[in-house]
């Protein structure tokens, strides 16, 4: 029996709409912090008497889980072994979590496509969307726990050798690998690893994974699979932009800070070229700091902010607006000055739609910065410098701090716990939605005109 029209509308209207693939990524990222709080608010976490209080116990969860590294607290005394492995495990699942939900979302949004397209975006982007998700999962799994596998040994080593017993140095060699590559930032060290300030064989493979953690898993992928020269558009951009974000760095933090006493001044030249390395590569989300960001100069925390901002590479455990979304407005402006119709990149053509991604996710993370920044101003007593610093840290999920983080009082850590929340899912929420939006007008409006600059 047919239905009437009426009748199937109704029907059809009533079908729940699928939940968006990014919604359960916030789903499970909401259920690691409440669990993650629940386990450091038991009395066994604290290294005192007692436990936790509540705002400390969820300030650390959400930094932990969302792979940030803010803390209200020294992490390496306030805690205790128990509470250690606690948000060990918390940066461990947020970033298995994080590399994992991002891919599978790609899978869902290149499905999504048409055949020829689908074909077409793999072959460009090296992506796994054509692969199965069970693939997926084992190979970033496998290429996290390699990576921390050979880095962990690396630490041991290093550690056991400046006088830590085995175990101890094979607990710092594990924690801190773990925490590099997945550029969460928790040291076991009260002032990060300015101790090691001087100490390549410590500092150099810690800012090696913790870049290999930041590039993002289709540039791992397709590095791994394919020789150089058949390298994706998507891999050349995420490697180029990433190394000329590092030497910016690097150059900018050895000229500004290299006559403070407080920080470079007074090391050797091969100490200040490892350190001003060091603070360009842990900015890109890491949270790590080798020289005190509290002593340097202003212009270098406005050098970090801009390194912040930008972040790592796509589907990676940084944050960030992303390599390639910076990479994809330099090609809109080079357009533009050349007088060029289409945006291009080697020799293939920026779509439109890619372009408004890039802007909106660009817009939004400025404008959240700016209204961070007067929230956190009005909460507290900081400056403008402290709580633009504090506030794109927390949402870039890069975990650096002036040490103004540890003198807020509960609204304001509310407010950066927030923050470091919707700057780990928001990404991948609005990447999604934007992605997956299906909207066929029927019509369009008369075009207008508007004067812009």
């Amino acid at each position: 029996m047919r239905l009437a029209t009426g009748a199937r509308r109704v029907i059809e209207n009533r079908v729940p709409r699928p939940v968006q693939p990014a919604a359960y990524v916030a789903l499970g990222f909401a259920g690691l912090i409440t669990l993650g709080t629940v386990l450091l608010l038991l009395p066994i976490a604290r290294a005192g008497s007692g436990g936790a209080p509540f705002i400390t116990a969820l300030f650390q969860s959400v930094s932990a889980s969302t792979v940030t590294g803010l803390s209200t607290v020294d992490t390496a005394t306030y805690w205790s072994g128990f509470g250690e492995a606690v948000i060990l495990m918390l940066v461990q699942i947020g970033g298995l979590g994080i590399s994992t939900g991002a891919a599978l979302i790609t899978i869902v949004i290149f499905r999504r496509l048409g055949l020829r397209a689908r074909i077409y975006t793999s072959t460009e982007s090296g992506s796994i969307a054509l692969g199965d998700v069970r693939r997926i999962v084992i190979g970033v799994a496998v290429i996290t726990f390699a990576v921390e596998a050979v880095v962990a040994v690396i630490l041991t080593l290093r550690w056991w050798s400046r006088g830590e017993g085995f175990l101890d140095a094979s607990w710092l060699g594990i924690f801190h690998s773990v925490t590099a590559f997945n550029n969460a930032g928790f040291a076991l060290f009260p002032d990060s690893l300015m101790g090691f300030s001087t100490d390549a064989a410590i500092l150099l493979p810690i800012s090696t994974a913790i870049i290999l953690g930041g590039i993002g898993i289709p540039v791992l992928f397709d590095v791994f699979r394919r020789a150089r020269g058949r390298w994706s558009l998507h891999t050349r951009i995420t490697l180029w932009v990433t190394a000329a974000l590092l030497a910016y760095g690097m150059v900018m933090i050895l000229v500004i800070e290299w006559a403070n006493p407080a920080t470079l001044g007074g090391d050797s030249i091969p100490a200040k070229l490892l350190n001003a390395w060091f603070q360009s590569v842990s900015p890109r989300s890491a949270g790590f700091n080798s020289i005190d960001y509290s002593e340097m100069n202003q212009e270098s925390w406005l050098v970090t902010d801009t390194l912040m901002f930008v972040g790592g590479g796509s589907v990676s455990v940084a944050g960030g607006i992303r390599v390639t979304t910076l990479a994809v407005l330099f090609f809109v402006l080079w357009a533009q000055a050349r007088g060029d119709k289409d945006v291009t990149a080697g020799h293939r053509r920026i779509g439109a739609t890619l372009v408004q991604q890039a802007l909106v996710i660009t817009a939004v993370f400025a404008m959240l910065s700016v209204l961070g920044t007067l929230a956190l101003m009005m909460l507290s007593e900081a400056d403008l410098d402290q709580a633009l610093f504090e506030v794109i840290s927390a949402l870039t999920t890069s975990g650096l701090s002036v040490g103004l983080s540890s003198t807020l009082d509960t609204p304001a850590q509310v407010l950066l716990s927030i923050f470091m929340f919707i700057g780990r899912v928001g990404p991948l929420t609005l990447a999604a939605a934007l992605a997956l939006r299906d909207r066929n007008a029927r019509y369009r409006y008369p075009e207008g005109r508007v004067l812009v600059g």
